[in-house]
């Protein structure tokens, strides 16, 4: 086998975009011109002052498309005209309660109908919907409802244990204003609750005149991040960036048409599902099946039962999929496009191929960033290009900064090379933030090129691909420095993920006694047993695959990897463990100098690793 260089952010060979790729895919655009010249005129022509909404746009859908299907789940199907009447008898309701233009309406429901209508209720009146994320208890949970004050709570029968333990911790004027939807049970509703579509019951269904007051500027989501580094922040997904969403990807990129079906298995909380999916269904009159949790070995079945054309991804769910074994009927379904991001490249072509997946609309984007890349085109490997202003700039990871010129200002890199994604705040292209003032300001770098200009930090490495095309290489904290080099763990983890029996890969740096840098370890869930796994033969492939710098140094073996509730790795946990065998009860191997082969770390090992006698 040949050696690669890929981990290094240097001298990583990147695939690039070219002419050929351009004019290679334009028979497959030109059938769709007038959608994408659509899309496009969705995207440019939307400025934040419009009396425009997402609350408007479904009262308008569903006087287009009052029978076709909008919203379907495992128990329900609704149309576009039963939808929109239900959202105005709960809006109504809402209104009654106070809830008004700028509130904040919490919700804390799993996947279902119930938690798509609530939501869509709050923004008709101009209020937020508060996403709650799932997953979070106690103190994460209480952090989350206060830090974005809202006027009433929402919460699923499913749910209800996970607020009680905190619900005396609330402020006191949500204390008459906790409210409760059923789930599919006969339970009575619980005390110091209100049932929330049973009182809306008696409402008028009539569209609502504060609607038509809504501003694109306005907030529609509070969306949280996934809180690895600390307390979740509520990030602020306003309508105007979930209309350029619908235009730039659902319309211009993906060609959503009236009559696609549209799979969500991702949370409702999850920035994917809420704005990319919903924008994409909603602004084309499409149908969303919504599942109430993701299931790899249920996922195909409920593909082929609802004739489903488009799905919503992480990478990690596309692993789970390709890890499930082979089937003969894997490529029978229906599917024209699906839409995600964080398809590593070492499954792409294999993921693409079994499952028969004509179009891969990988992107890039983040809740707290104003601009979104999409492979419009449908290149292999490539995060897609962007029109918005941007700029990738080169950026020294043992130093954690900008490498700066003469004049002090950022440089940006070449074609073929690695830097730090920046992207420009302007009039048409606002940074809406997060809740904090403190985090929206922190998010921001200013007088990069010039004077006066202001950028926001993705905290991204990407690959310049050229004819504006990007490709996620790593986030910054995840990129460290061995033996005077760079290591990008997502190129590591892909080469490990190649190897026979290694089911995932997650690469970290640790910090070793006496060394500068950081140590490659990773920790690895396997599809066989430990014994069945040849330590030798692995060890001659990662040195033969990867530069010496890159090879782990540790490996640690999981029964699982842990993910955050939005399907993160978290591997602050696992940084902060490193390799100390006293404190981790999995197993730990270590690769020694000029030793051939993993071998288990024992706490002798560990001592003299610690005291230096053994230098890595």
């Amino acid at each position: 086998m040949t050696k690669t260089t890929i981990t290094s952010v240097e001298h990583r060979p990147p695939r690039l975009v070219n002419l050929w790729n351009i004019i290679r895919s334009q028979p497959a655009i030109v059938p769709n011109i007038p959608k994408i010249a659509k899309g496009l005129y969705n995207l440019l022509s939307v400025k934040p002052s419009q009396k425009k909404s997402i609350g408007r746009l479904l009262e308008q859908q569903a006087q287009r498309y009052p029978d076709s299907p909008f919203l379907v789940d495992d128990t329900q199907q609704l149309s576009y005209h039963q939808a929109n009447s239900t959202v105005n008898r709960l809006a109504h309701l809402l209104q009654q309660q106070g809830v008004g233009s700028g509130d904040v309406v919490a919700l804390f429901l799993e996947n279902r109908c119930e938690l798509m209508l609530a939501s869509l209720a709050a923004l008709k009146l101009g209020a937020v919907a508060t996403m709650l994320n799932t997953s979070q208890r106690q103190d994460v949970l209480l952090h989350s409802i206060n830090i974005t004050n809202p006027k009433l709570v929402v919460v699923g029968e499913e749910l209800v244990s996970a607020l009680e333990p905190i619900r005396n911790k609330l402020p006191e004027q949500l204390g008459d204003n906790l409210w409760y939807i059923p789930d599919n049970s006969r339970q009575p509703t619980p005390t110091g609750y209100r049932d929330l579509f049973k009182h809306a019951e008696t409402q008028p269904d009539n569209n609502l005149a504060a609607t038509r007051e809504v501003c694109l500027h306005q907030p529609a989501f509070y969306v949280f991040t996934s809180g690895t580094t600390g307390m979740p922040k509520a990030s602020i997904m306003s309508h105007y960036r979930w209309f350029k969403a619908m235009g730039g990807i659902g319309m211009a990129s993906m060609y959503i048409r009236k009559d696609d079906v549209f799979y969500c298995a991702l949370p409702l909380y999850h920035n994917n599902a809420l704005s990319l999916t919903l924008s994409a269904v909603l602004g084309n009159g499409a149908q969303m099946v919504i599942a109430r949790k993701f299931s790899a070995t249920r996922f195909w079945d409920d593909i082929r039962k609802h004739k489903v054309t488009a799905f919503c991804y992480i990478g990690e769910l596309c692993r789970y999929l390709y890890n499930q074994p082979a089937q003969p009927d894997d490529a029978n379904n229906s599917l024209r496009v699906i839409l995600g991001n964080g398809l590593r490249p070492d499954i792409w072509m294999p993921f693409k191929e079994r499952f028969g997946i004509p179009h891969i609309n990988e992107f890039y984007g983040a809740s707290e960033v104003n601009l979104v890349f999409t492979n419009a085109l449908n290149l292999d490997c490539t995060a897609g290009c962007c029109p918005l202003p941007h700029a990738i700039v080169k950026w020294d990871v043992e130093t954690d900064k900008p490498v700066l010129d003469k004049r002090g200002r950022m440089q940006k890199v070449s074609t073929g090379e690695t830097g730090l994604l920046l992207a420009k705040v302007t009039d048409k292209s606002p940074f809406d933030g997060y809740t904090s003032n403190d985090a929206t300001e922190g998010k921001l770098l200013r007088n990069v090129f010039k004077n006066g200009d202001s950028y926001i930090n993705t905290g991204d490495l990407v690959i310049k691909q050229g004819f504006m095309h990007i490709a996620f290489a790593d986030r910054l904290g995840d990129t460290f420095r061995w033996k005077g080099e760079n290591v990008a763990t997502a190129e590591v983890e892909s080469i490990i993920n190649r190897y026979p029996g290694i089911e995932q890969a997650v690469v970290y740096g640790v910090d070793v006694p006496g060394a500068d840098g950081k140590a490659g370890m990773a920790a690895l869930t396997l599809d066989c047993t430990i014994a069945e796994l040849s330590l030798q033969d692995l060890t001659s492939y990662l040195r033969n695959e990867l530069p010496v710098y890159a090879v782990p140094l540790f490996i640690r073996i999981r029964e699982q990897q842990k993910m955050t509730s939005t399907f993160k790795y978290q591997k602050v946990e696992l940084k902060k463990e490193s390799f100390d065998v006293d404190a981790v009860k999995e197993p730990i191997l270590t690769l020694l100098p000029e030793e051939a082969r993993y071998q288990p770390l024992t706490h002798d090992l560990l001592t003299q690793i610690n005291s230096q006698q053994i230098r890595l």
